[in-house]
């Protein structure tokens, strides 16, 4: 089974006042510390939501098929270029994400039958952009999109998705209030 990894870049980052994914985070970017951990697991990397992003130039971009649809719009687009059986797809803004835990998902998303397995944090909140999709989810994806729902948790839920429980939470930065604690949860590991 072919696995293909994406980091979905194309949100406004309206909450945050600035592009998350350029964020300074360690020695690069958010971006660049997430797609890092991405190829580790899949063995290759593409950003989704721009065709050309100004932080990475040496990585390949799928562009948005819906731009402004928001993350479904992205998922669509990663599944539709066709590069993989089972996609890992991860948001850009997971600063903490750890590469044993997606090397762990995308290994017992292979061996399940479930069209997608999403990451189940500490805190019981759901991650359908921590996540792992087979390629056949996309004709469900297309018609949700053209039907106009654009929820993602909607469609995972249509899928009759897995969710893998981990034993930390795993944040996500919207705000800079999230980026501030973010750093200091970093700073304190």
């Amino acid at each position: 089974m072919r696995a293909a990894g994406f980091v979905l870049v194309g949100g406004r980052s309206s909450r945050m006042g600035q592009d998350k994914a350029l964020l300074p985070w360690r020695d690069s970017t958010l971006v660049q510390g997430i797609a890092a951990k991405v190829l580790a697991v899949a063995g290759n990397v593409a950003l989704v939501g721009r065709p050309h992003f100004p932080d990475a130039p040496m990585l390949d971009c799928v562009p948005d098929l819906r731009p402004g649809f928001g993350p479904l719009s992205g998922l669509e687009a990663a599944l539709a270029s066709g590069r993989g059986d089972i996609n890992l797809i991860v948001s850009c803004d997971l600063p903490l994400l750890d590469t044993e835990w997606l090397r762990h998902l995308l290994n017992e998303a292979s061996s399940l039958e479930k069209k997608c397995l999403i990451s189940e944090d500490s805190e019981g909140r759901y991650h359908p952009l921590c996540a792992v999709y087979r390629s056949d989810c996309l004709s469900v994806i297309t018609q949700a999109l053209d039907s106009g729902c654009l929820r993602l948790m909607d469609v995972v839920e249509q899928f009759g998705g897995a969710r893998l429980k981990m034993s930390w939470p795993l944040w996500n930065v919207n705000t800079p209030e999230d980026w501030e604690q973010c750093r200091e949860a970093a700073n304190a590991r």
